[in-house]
């Protein structure tokens, strides 16, 4: 599919996406936080919302080989605090930062918390920092939101011995977050648009001079208000706009969130790459903790 193709694609699913968005009805639930604050909603002013995000991926197989790989496994701890800055919950101010560890040449997948940066086979280190501005651009619509940040890059080179760490170039990043709750507030809909621009030499990384599209859908049942199940499908697409490799994968998977305290919440997920191209077929393992005050 030709690049045209793709971003007539794009603009027509966003556009239909808001004109169904400007249908929906306002309205606020009782509950819990993982009800009620999900990533499509803001914080009010004077609030604090911290999030500790960890992801462990980890692969023997891809799509440039066929049968079993070495294993090669990458950790990225996410770091994210917001704080409301208006009256009427419409606009958050935060930073991100980002610490990765990655071990490769067939270690077992839980050396990524060895931090022994061994010559050749690992890497670790605090990756980037992004400062983030979350908003609702329709003020009878805080079930939807954007969330735009500039990821800084803080490493020297992409790749050292045969080991990659992380990016080295400047992403901007656009999250586009919808919700809706059913009628009863047992299930509930959430969908997300991510778009990251990268920009930079092309010979400094291979995702400089890209465009990422990943979209996603995640559906959740609530036995009760502090505890919810949900299963997720997501997929990415790398579009070439000067770097000559393009790239895309489709994942799917499930969790759970738990309601600890009227201010915290945990998280855990899992997914399967289940298909793609020029991509590891590997599986995530994800653990959070969430903080609202």
């Amino acid at each position: 599919m030709k690049l045209s193709q793709k971003v007539i694609i794009f603009c027509a699913v966003l556009l239909s996406a808001t004109h169904l968005i400007s249908q929906e009805e306002n309205t606020e639930t009782s509950g819990s936080v993982i009800q009620n604050l999900t990533p499509s909603k803001l914080i009010a002013k004077g609030q604090f919302d911290l999030k500790w995000f960890n992801n462990l991926y980890t692969q023997t197989e891809s799509t440039f080989t066929e049968g079993r790989e070495p294993r090669e496994t990458f950790f990225t701890s996410t770091l994210e605090g917001y704080t409301g800055v208006s009256d009427n919950k419409r606009v958050n101010l935060g930073v991100i930062l980002e610490f990765r560890s990655n071990v490769i040449a067939d270690r077992p997948a839980l050396d990524v918390f060895s931090f022994d940066g061994e010559r050749g086979t690992a890497r670790s280190g605090l990756t980037s920092v992004a400062p983030s501005v979350k908003f609702v651009p329709f003020e009878r619509r805080s079930n939807f939101s954007i969330q735009s940040s500039v990821f800084i890059p803080l490493v020297d080179t992409e790749v050292e011995e045969g080991v990659f760490l992380d990016q080295k170039g400047y992403i901007w990043q656009n999250r586009f977050f919808y919700d809706y709750t059913f009628a009863g507030d047992a299930f509930q809909l959430f969908t997300e648009l991510n778009t990251e621009l990268s920009l930079g030499d092309t010979n400094e990384s291979f995702a400089n001079n890209s465009l990422n599209l990943t979209p996603g859908v995640f559906f959740s049942y609530f036995p009760s208000s502090k505890f919810t199940v949900l299963a997720l499908v997501q997929h990415s697409q790398r579009i070439d706009l000067g770097n000559d490799f393009a790239q895309d994968f489709t994942a799917i998977g499930g969790g759970a969130k738990f309601q600890l305290t009227d201010e915290v919440n945990l998280e855990a997920l899992y997914t399967n790459f289940v298909r793609g191209n020029n991509t590891g077929l590997g599986e995530t393992f994800n653990f959070g903790i969430r903080a609202v005050f």
